[in-house]
């Protein structure tokens, strides 16, 4: 392959378009100053290829410059570039053969007049707010009373001995289990969402605390990362966040169940006051005892009540009440008796009258008689009399035999 030197010497007048492109690019990359530049312009014809790779062109009022990153650079971006993003690109300077023009070969870019780092913060505070991450509707509440809570921070930070502090001294019945881990630099966000995974998949564990001291924006980044949110916002277990100081926000804190301006806060929030809770314990007790006085003096008057009906309610005076009912209740059933044997009297008498205006006797003693065949049956009608029959016939006073003549 020919050299820049070899066409240095060429005297040649015409050369194939691959040899001069090629002369042209290996100008500009032994030019050092074109080897690490940075530029500064609007980015626009942005486009993500499906390999990863970016492609843009930067521009200002007067001219434009052609751009590319590959995906292994494109994939440490912190923030997602789009059109009209004023940036500052940094890389190289070099010839695309293909395609005949020089561009710039970038392994950086940040925006313009802004840190990298703070725009990447709000885009995906943006992006995860959309998502529902930060709704309140989704945070868990804070037991009030832990039997034992887990920690996630650095093993030998001050935050964790002023948190086991607060806890000794606020609650000292709270058993405590630390999940050490990183919290600061590339590895730092694995380990985070890996001692919070351990922690919550335990039964025992009541509330974790997420924490560390405070910092700078880069030294806070680990609480930033999108994977440390999306496993707060994936944990069963209640999470209060506490990293930096008062006026520090992360990520973390904006999906934690509940935020804590420091790890003392947190601390603080995490467990009751034991000496709050005594004093309530001695309210409780001093309203139980005055409940319980009020209750025996109801009670005491209630016995008194009942020892003067009991006296009302001795055996002889119930024995004496009864005999007197069950004379009272044997002189009304006597009275029935009579009362009832007297109406049964004068139903029995206007009975035997009626029996005796209607039987048989009276009938006859009114004139009518009773007209009997030879077999004693009685004679209905004259149709079934025979002549020369043998007759009997009844009267009020006896009977005598007749022989019909019919």
């Amino acid at each position: 392959m020919a050299n820049l030197f070899d066409f240095a010497r060429q005297q040649q007048a015409t050369w194939s378009v691959t040899d001069l492109t090629r002369y042209i690019r290996e100008m500009f990359e032994v030019d050092f100053r074109l080897q690490d530049v940075e530029v500064e312009g609007e980015i626009s014809n942005f486009t993500r290829a499906r390999s990863g790779h970016l492609y843009f062109t930067l521009k200002d009022g007067n001219a434009q410059l052609k751009g590319v990153m590959w995906r292994s650079a494109a994939q440490r971006l912190l923030f997602d570039p789009s059109n009209g993003d004023q940036v500052v690109a940094r890389g190289k300077v070099s010839v695309y053969d293909a395609g005949g023009a020089y561009q710039l070969y970038a392994d950086k870019l940040q925006p313009a007049g802004r840190g990298n780092l703070a725009v990447a913060f709000e885009q995906l505070k943006e992006r995860l707010n959309e998502e529902g991450l930060f709704n309140p509707d989704f945070k868990q509440p804070i037991p009030a009373l832990p039997k034992k809570i887990g920690i996630v921070t650095s093993a030998d930070a001050a935050a964790l001995r002023d948190i086991l502090n607060v806890l000794r001294r606020r609650y000292p019945l709270v058993e405590v289990l630390i999940a050490p881990t990183l919290v600061q630099g590339d590895t730092a966000p694995a380990q985070i969402v890996a001692a919070l995974q351990q922690l919550d998949q335990r039964a025992d564990i009541d509330t974790i605390l997420l924490s560390r001291g405070g910092g700078s924006l880069e030294d806070l980044w680990a609480f930033n990362d999108e994977a440390v949110a999306r496993a707060i916002f994936s944990a069963r277990t209640p999470i209060i966040s506490g990293v930096g100081h008062e006026v520090d926000f992360t990520i973390a804190d904006f999906v934690a169940d509940l935020r804590a301006p420091t790890p003392s806060a947190a601390a603080e929030l995490a467990v009751p006051n034991i000496a709050d809770l005594a004093l309530g314990v001695r309210g409780l007790q001093n309203a139980l005892n005055s409940i319980m006085r009020d209750r025996l003096g109801q009670l005491r008057q209630h016995v008194e009540n009942m020892t003067r009906m009991l006296g009302n309610l001795t055996p002889e005076k119930q024995l004496r009440h009864n005999e007197q009912r069950l004379d009272e209740l044997t002189r009304r059933l006597e009275n029935m008796m009579q009362q009832t044997l007297r109406e049964k009297s004068n139903r029995l008498l206007l009975a035997s009258a009626s029996l005796r205006a209607f039987s048989p006797q009276a009938t006859l003693d009114r004139g009518y008689a009773i007209v009997r065949d030879a077999d004693g049956k009685v004679v209905k009608s004259a149709e079934t009399i025979k002549k020369d029959q043998q007759l009997t016939v009844r009267v009020a006073d006896g009977e005598f035999r007749v022989r019909s003549d019919k």
